[in-house]
């Protein structure tokens, strides 16, 4: 690919993803033209990530090596490429993984572009947006991904999802764990097929409940089961149960991998085939499908199409903010009151804190959400709050962003435990706590719920200090926020900031 400059680039409009997946990593590099993608390039390597996870999820030495590999070399094809023009994501073996940490620090180190790790359901849900960009449908419809460590099922009807669901279950870790070294018997395959069903009891009457009048099937173990399907003359471009069921028994004649030879079976994938078919055979028996159709277009598509949307100013996250608002009975005037102090403090203090506008952006979900705890106890509300968004189902959000929001909401009142507020691998833990002390100070000055009580005010930001210019005599007319501020000094220590108030009355014995 002719690599071009980044002013080049800014004129194309070029955008990539790249899909750090458990099998194989891919990257897509697409043109906007006049609002709508066109794809330029694509790369795609073997990485095999989930067989390195052993049973206590650690990830080998030996799998994070070939990822970083593959790192250098998608590095260099982006090199030209702007950061905000690129979006990385790692899916199941990086969220498994209980040394992920350690892996997306050495990828810092050659890979200039963050890596965000997503929860299962995002995945499934920025699979089916790429399905649904690829291909127009006018009814509903399921589509399946079965990636190398879990497989992603989602129901939707145009651009919208009404189902989303990710389960542990992928050809790579089922490879490994049912048919070891490339051996196949009919008690290994019974043995990944019980378990593929297992995984699916728990969403298979909610999914047939929901309906759908089309199956789409996406990545790279349905395409090939899809191609052995054609080049067996059994149908051009459907899968059916039928077909899984003598593909089956086809598969069950030989006792190794590597001594498939079936037409549209390519190398590479042998040793994937009888895993993946137990989990597709699992999915049409459970979810009652009755036959398929394989659509080129997955989870780098549904990213693409999403920084696109982004890049027109249509952040899905703004629509799952709103989501958590009508839900919870968020009560918008106080959320806006505080975001519009937010906004001064924000941008008074931006520049000599460098907090970019992903963290302006963060800041303001923060304030539309913090008091959602409300809805189980007024008490602890930011425990509440906290857990809550920590264990929702925030669409757009990756794993970080949600984790960051979640520790915004945690630590808005109250003590400040740094010990307990988890290392970040995408942002830095100063520009977190710089981030906290705009949120906290915005809420306290808007605990009275009143327009009138926070005046026109200035703020002054050093590196590890915030001076908070109010008119003295707002002090002596709000005694109690004046002493709020002066046990805010004491948390905010504990933050790194030195919180400086001209004017506000010192505590004697007398007071």
């Amino acid at each position: 690919m002719t690599h071009l400059t980044p002013n080049a680039l800014s004129a194309a409009e070029l955008i990539a993803a790249v899909d750090l997946g458990s099998n194989s990593f891919h990257l897509v590099i697409a043109r906007i033209v006049d609002g709508a993608l066109q794809l330029l390039h694509r790369e795609k390597q073997k990485v095999q990530l989930a067989d390195g996870l052993d049973e206590q999820q650690m990830l080998s030495d030996e799998a994070m090596q070939r990822g970083l590999s593959v790192l250098r070399q998608f590095a260099e094809t982006l090199k030209d490429m702007p950061p905000q023009a690129v979006r990385v994501i790692a899916t199941y073996t990086l969220r498994r993984a209980k040394n992920s940490a350690r892996f997306l620090q050495q990828a810092q180190a050659i890979f200039p572009f963050p890596i965000e790790v997503i929860a299962g359901q995002e995945e499934a849900r920025l699979i089916y947006q790429g399905v649904a960009h690829f291909e127009t449908y006018t009814g509903q419809r399921l589509v399946i991904d079965i990636g190398g460590g879990s497989t992603e099922f989602a129901i939707g009807v145009d651009f919208q999802p009404l189902k989303l669901a990710s389960r542990n279950m992928g050809c790579v870790s089922f490879a490994k764990f049912f048919f070891q070294k490339g051996k196949i018997s009919p008690k290994r395959f019974e043995r990944a097929l019980l378990l593929a069903e297992q995984e699916l009891e728990n969403i298979c009457t909610g999914y047939k409940a929901t309906g759908w009048q089309q199956a789409v099937g996406t990545s790279g173990t349905i395409k090939t089961i899809k191609d052995i399907v054609s080049g067996l003359g059994w149908h051009p471009h459907v899968i059916r149960l039928e077909h899984l069921e003598k593909l089956q028994q086809l598969l069950l004649q030989v006792e190794q991998c590597e001594d498939l030879n079936l037409p549209g079976l390519t190398e590479d994938r042998k040793q994937l085939l009888a895993p993946g078919l137990a989990i597709l055979l699992a999915s049409f028996r459970m979810l009652g499908i009755d036959e398929m159709v394989y659509v080129d277009a997955a989870l780098r598509e549904g990213v693409l199409y999403e920084m696109s949307d982004r890049l027109q100013h249509q952040d899905i996250r703004q629509h799952t903010i709103q989501s958590l608002i009508k839900r919870y009975a968020v009560d918008t005037e106080q959320a806006g009151r505080v975001s519009q102090t937010v906004e001064v403090l924000w941008q008074q203090c931006h520049d000599t804190w460098q907090l970019g506008e992903e963290w302006r952006q963060l800041l303001h979900f923060a304030c539309y959400v913090y008091e959602i705890g409300l809805q189980i106890n007024s008490s602890s509300v930011q425990r509440h709050s906290a857990y809550i968004l920590n264990n929702a189902n925030l669409p757009g959000f990756n794993q970080e962003q949600q984790r960051v929001l979640a520790s915004l909401v945690r630590y808005h009142r109250r003590k400040i435990k740094p010990d307990d507020v988890s290392a970040f691998y995408l942002y830095r833990q100063t520009d977190f706590y710089h981030a906290l002390t705009i949120f906290r100070l915005a809420v306290l000055l808007n605990q009275k719920r009143r327009e009138d009580i926070v005046p026109a005010f200035n703020c002054i930001a050093q590196p590890a200090e915030l001076t908070l210019l109010l008119p003295a005599s707002w002090y002596l007319q709000h005694t109690v926020l004046a002493a709020d501020l002066r046990t805010e000094q004491q948390f905010l220590k504990r933050a790194g900031v030195t919180l400086h108030c001209p004017g506000l009355p010192e505590l004697t014995d007398d007071n």
